[in-house]
């Protein structure tokens, strides 16, 4: 057939649908496989990040040595008074004066997993302070305690302002927490 389309110039397009036909094959056959590294490396690199130890922000430890550092006033007074853990700790937990949240709002992101907390930080020290580290208690409906996250913020606050922080991911949260109660854990000076 070859031949007779030849005489009017159009053997060339004979073989056409055959070139097609096996381009068609190899682009598929390519494919699939791409299809089965990428899904090789997937599993992989599940497999190597289920071995990964926790970081701090995201175990699921209840106590922290920093919380036993904050202990509330015994007096009706709403602020937080500080007791030093240690000699390392006294200077930077030493700055908390009179730094304080004055607002706070939560809120999740992430599918519902990350807690994501708005506050206004109020510095009426007469010095800046900077590595404020905030520790957030998240509670169920009833007021049961399910776990705690720290977040250190670098950013520096000005002596006698506030400076409000707007949606801090904080760490992962339980899916049933439904109120959260942050506070002051240390500060150091600018």
């Amino acid at each position: 057939m070859n031949a007779r389309l030849g005489w009017f110039g159009l053997g060339r397009f004979a073989g056409t649908g055959e070139r097609v036909a096996r381009a068609v094959t190899i682009a598929s056959v390519s494919f699939g496989r791409g299809l089965l590294w990428l899904l090789a490396m997937i599993i992989l690199g599940c497999g190597v990040w289920m071995l990964l130890p926790l970081s701090k922000s995201n175990s699921a430890e209840t106590g922290s040595p920093e919380l036993a550092a904050v202990e509330t006033a015994p007096s009706g007074d709403a602020t937080a008074t500080v007791a030093p853990a240690s000699d390392a700790q006294a200077p930077a937990m030493a700055e908390l004066g009179r730094l304080r949240i004055s607002s706070q709002t939560w809120r999740r992101g992430g599918l519902g997993s990350k807690a994501l907390v708005t506050f206004t930080l109020r510095n009426d020290n007469d010095y800046a302070v900077k590595d404020v580290e905030i520790i957030c208690a998240f509670a169920r409906r009833d007021g049961s305690h399910l776990t705690e996250r720290s977040r250190v913020l670098a950013d520096p606050v000005s002596m006698k302002s506030r400076k409000t922080y707007a949606r801090i991911a904080v760490g992962f949260v339980n899916v049933n927490a439904d109120q959260a109660k942050c506070s002051l854990v240390a500060a150091r000076r600018a």
